[in-house]
């Protein structure tokens, strides 16, 4: 029976390259995953998906998967592979979860749960309420303690106010423990 699986963590905790390498196992033993992600996300070319360690792989955009695959075209496929779900709307969320009961398809889900001010991103929030599978991918803060915060930053340090949504990696995010993130402490 296909699930809905939610596998989230903090900036910098490989959760691309973890979806990357599920890909690849699929790939391995013969089966067919679609790797896909958000046309917001263009850091990498608008049909890439590539993790910090250098992995990468051809994709589609989760507003193609919707508009233009059938049943038939999804039928060819024994597992679907989102990356950075926490940009995916609701109803994009709604439709995954679709595949999953109607196709029998499983579906994996990879990406932050919350933005930079610790609130919740709307597609990582409807996640939290269906996904069949929930699971943490975890990473560290510099001083060694579980990171649990994307700690936006600039050269005057943390930033908490401004868009929710603002590309970038480590040269604008960095992980932190909540008493790091809440003291400002980016250990710099």
């Amino acid at each position: 029976m296909a699930k809905l699986y939610f596998f989230y963590g903090v900036m910098g905790s490989s959760k691309t390259a973890n979806a990357l390498m599920t890909e690849y196992n699929y790939r391995e033993v013969g089966k067919n995953a679609l790797l896909v992600k958000p046309s917001i996300d263009k850091r990498d070319g608008e049909l890439i998906i590539k993790s910090r360690i250098g992995l990468q792989r051809e994709c589609i955009t989760l507003e193609t998967l919707i508009k233009s695959y059938s049943e038939k075209d999804l039928s060819k496929y024994d597992c679907i592979i989102v990356d950075e779900i926490q940009f995916a709307k609701k109803e994009q969320i709604d439709y995954l979860s679709d595949i999953v009961d109607s196709l029998d398809i499983p579906v994996m889900c990879y990406g932050l749960r919350t933005d930079f001010k610790n609130q919740l991103f709307e597609g990582s929030e409807r996640l939290l309420a269906l996904a069949d599978s929930i699971q943490e991918i975890k990473t560290v803060c510099w001083c060694g303690k579980k990171a649990t915060c994307n700690a936006r930053y600039n050269e005057f340090g943390i930033v908490k106010e401004g868009a929710q949504i603002v590309l970038g990696a480590n040269d604008s995010y960095v992980p932190l423990c909540r008493k790091h993130y809440k003291e400002g402490n980016l250990n710099k």
